[in-house]
This record gives structure tokens, C-alpha cells and sequence, in this order.
């Protein structure tokens, strides 16, 4: 079988690889598991010195690795460089704190010494999605890493190069053979490398269908899993905000990677008092995004990763007018090739239509009228996600405690767009799955939180 790169942007064939046969997978993963009993060995110090190299190979070839995530899922070029900053950056990050994170915890008890360690578990699958090839990756992968476990990836199929060039990047930094193994294997292997012994645990960010089958297999295995599924992600606009920063954040959180982000905003829910003129204001700015070619410096919004995924989302564009949205802007799949959606603003949006109940998993804005805060909270919250949220308003007393206490999602902003930090928690609820990622919350999921009790 081929693993074959396409750029989303022309159709043409970038490259073709040779998918590996499932005995070679097998032997991977024991090899990965002989790497794990020597790299649980070494010392915080040893790997922090590798991790801070790795982000040096990050940052000496940032132009390759954007260029290749560009040419592979059609990433704007200025944001592919974002990302792979953001990579090197999660990396000194743990490389700094993994030690502090993960030291002991002494509990006073009647022994004579009660504490608790983190050890880590093995081999930990990640199973990868292509929107953001290079961070999806690190931010498991660097404190994994650093926590003493080794790592395998199965990475979407449509970057198999963004895949090889992460394995690449831990080695050229000096990490030993097989702490980091990049598998370039289909859907079809992923349940043989769940079951294998070796493989301790696994983390996915991808769909829900998607999460659903890992977190099946992986229950039938007694595997831990941490899940980063879809989002839907809610905007709340009260009365009382500033509506040009309002807009200009929505806007912005909207398009980033050309909507393809599970933590972009797709849901606006505006007040009646400020509705008419928060659309005025979003399509003006919308409608005058550039798109194009996706290697061009200018360009600010680029095509989707597939044409069947620009297809589907078109598609649900199409039925959400047809139920009564109305669509002052875009719309339409334009001619020519590549996999192209414009900037897209649909209005008067309802529950029942996919643009309040699905993720549209593009350039799409849902906006919705409600008539107050009250019902903006329950609008905000009537969705199977929970993934991230916003509200904007005035009072940021009052944001504060609509985002701490009334927004149910993983994660809530007060007059920001919502965004991952490797210093904060990151990961959803409900059907935008569970466990965290990032933070010292993150490092501590893939390890045996073990009790040591001396009398």
C-alpha cells in the first residue's frame, strides 16, 4: 500500500510513500519498547539537554518544515512558521519544568516516609491529525518525552512527510533511536499496534467518530487514552463589549489555519442589541481577507486540506441556507483548481441547522440572535462539544464568572480568542473528549502516579 502527499492547493502528487507492512510496524514498536528500558533511565538533566537541541533543529530549519506543512494541507505559509516557533517552544518549556513537575510529593502520614513519585508508563501511541502537522505532535511528544516514556506516531495520512521530519527533528538532536518512532501506517493497523503489549498507552486529537474507535479498542486493552476531539466552540457577545476588539477577535479566531482548528470559533452568539451591527461589522472584515496561494506571504486564508472535506463543508453551508440561514457573504465553491473555500458569514442561524449543531471545520461563521445574557449562556452550552469558549463584555468581573463557572468547556477566555500555551491545561468535555494535554496537568497523564509508603 502507498501513502501518497497531495497539495490541496493545485491537485498535484507532492510525493508517495511505502506504507510499512504490519510485521515492520510489530518490529517498530519493539524496538521502541527496548528504547523506553534504557531512556526511563536517564536523567532529567540528559533529557532536558536533547529537548533543547530539538528546539534548536526546530528553529535552524523553520522555513523547511513551514514550507513542507504548507505544500502538504495548504497552511498559510506566515502561520506554518507560527507553529513550528510554537514547537520549539514547547519543547524549552519542558525541557525547564518536567524535573519540577514530575518530583516527588512528600504526604505526611504515620510512616516514616509516605510519598508519592511519577513513573513513566512505556510506549505511548499518538494518533495525529494533518491541521496542525508539526504542533499537534510536539505537545505530546515533548513532555512525553521528558517524562520518560517513548513515543510512536501514526500521523494522518495526507503528511506523511510532516510525519518523517518530526522523527527527523529528535534525531538530529541526539535523542537515541526509537525514543521517537514516526509510523507510517493507515487507519486499518492502528487497532494490531492498540492491542500490542508494548504499547502502554494512547493519545488522540482528531474527530469523534475517530476518538470513539481508540478509546473503544483501547478500553477492550485496559490502556489509558487521552482524547482531543472536535469543537464547536462558542463566542459570546454581551451588550455591553467593545464591539470593534469583539469582531476583530472572532474574526481572527475564525480563521485560523483557514477554519481548520478544533478551538476556532464557530458559533457567535450576539445579543439582539449589538446583532446588526456585529454582522455589519464581520462581513466588512471578512469579506476582505485574502485568499490564495498558501506559500504567499499575503495570503491569510488558504484551501482546505481535501476537496472532500471542502465538499462536506460546502454541503453543510448549502443546507443551513436552505433551513433559512442567510449568507451575506460567500457561499460558493469557486472555480478553478485546488481546494478552495472563501471567507463564509451565515446569519439567523438555528438550532436543527448545521451551523448551530455541527463543527463546520472551515471559513465559516454561524452567527445567532439571542435576546440576553441568560439565553446566550444556554445557547453558548447547548452543544454536544466542549472543547473551548468565549465571552466578551465589559464587565470583566461578570466575563470572569460566565467563563469560570457557567461555560461548560475545557477551556474559557474572557475578551480573547481561545488558543493553546504549553503554561495552561488544554482539552475539552463532553464530545470533545477528556484528559489535558500541556501544563503540568499534561506531563502527569501518561505516568504511574505510584504510592510509597515506608514504615
Amino acid at each position: 500500500m502507498s501513502i501518497i502527499a497531495e497539495n490541496p492547493a493545485t491537485g498535484e502528487i507532492i510525493k508517495t510513500y511505502d506504507e510499512l507492512t504490519p510485521v515492520e510496524t510489530k518490529s517498530a514498536i519493539e524496538e521502541s519498547h527496548a528504547a523506553f528500558l534504557e531512556w526511563k533511565k536517564t536523567s532529567f538533566e540528559e533529557r532536558s539537554i536533547l529537548m533543547r537541541k530539538a528546539a534548536d533543529v526546530l528553529r535552524d530549519n523553520n522555513e523547511e518544515y513551514s514550507r513542507l506543512m504548507t505544500l502538504e494541507m495548504g497552511k498559510p505559509i506566515s502561520q506554518a512558521r507560527i507553529e513550528t516557533e510554537k514547537c520549539a517552544w514547547v519543547c524549552e518549556y519542558y525541557a525547564d519544568n518536567a524535573e519540577k513537575f514530575l518530583a516527588e510529593e512528600i504526604i505526611e502520614t504515620e510512616a516514616s516516609s509516605s510519598y508519592v513519585t511519577y513513573n513513566p508508563l512505556g510506549v505511548v501511541l499518538a494518533v495525529m491529525p494533518w491541521n496542525f502537522p508539526l504542533w499537534q505532535v510536539f505537545r505530546f511528544a515533548a513532555p512525553g518525552l521528558m517524562a520518560g516514556n517513548t513515543g510512536i506516531l501514526k500521523h494522518a495520512s495526507n503528511v506523511p512527510g510532516s510525519a518523517l521530519v518530526i522523527e527527523e527533528v529528535f534525531r538530529e538532536a541526539g535523542f537515541p533511536e526509537y525514543v521517537f518512532k514516526t509510523l507510517l501506517i493507515g487507519s486499518r493497523q492502528v487497532a494490531a499496534v492498540i492491542e500490542h503489549p508494548f504499547v502502554r498507552a494512547v493519545t488522540l486529537t482528531g474527530s469523534t467518530p475517530a476518538g470513539i474507535a481508540v478509546a473503544g479498542k483501547s478500553g477492550e486493552m485496559l490502556k489509558k487514552t487521552v482524547l482531543e476531539l472536535g469543537g464547536s466552540d462558542p463566542y459570546i457577545i454581551l451588550g455591553d463589549a467593545d464591539l470593534s476588539e469583539a469582531v476583530a477577535s472572532c474574526v481572527s479566531s475564525r480563521l485560523i489555519n483557514s477554519g481548520q482548528s478544533c478551538i476556532a470559533a464557530k458559533r457567535f452568539i450576539v445579543v439582539e442589541s449589538l446583532y446588526d451591527e456585529f454582522v455589519r461589522q464581520y462581513v466588512e472584515i471578512m469579506k476582505n481577507k485574502k485568499m490564495g496561494d498558501p506559500l504567499s506571504d499575503e495570503t491569510e486564508v488558504g484551501p482546505q486540506a481535501r476537496v472532500d472535506l471542502r465538499d462536506e463543508l460546502h454541503e453543510q453551508v448549502v443546507k443551513s441556507i436552505e433551513m433559512g440561514a442567510g449568507c451575506p457573504l460567500g457561499g460558493k465553491v469557486p472555480e478553478g483548481e485546488g481546494a478552495f473555500y472563501p471567507p463564509t458569514v451565515l446569519t439567523e442561524c438555528r438550532k436543527g441547522m448545521p451551523a448551530y449543531d455541527e463543527e463546520l471545520f472551515g471559513p465559516v461563521a454561524g452567527i445567532i440572535r439571542v435576546k440576553n445574557e441568560e439565553e446566550a449562556i444556554y445557547t453558548a452550552n447547548d452543544s454536544i462539544f466542549g472543547l473551548g469558549a468565549a465571552v466578551f463584555t465589559g464587565d470583566t468581573a461578570r466575563g470572569e464568572k460566565i467563563a469560570a463557572e457557567m461555560l461548560e468547556a475545557g477551556c474559557c477566555f474572557v475578551n480573547s480568542f481561545v488558543k493553546s500555551d504549553p503554561r495552561l491545561p488544554f482539552g475539552g468535555i463532553k464530545e470533545s473528549g477528556y484528559g489535558r494535554e500541556l501544563s503540568h496537568h499534561g506531563i502527569k497523564e501518561f505516568v504511574n502516579i505510584k504510592t510509597v509508603y515506608v514504615k
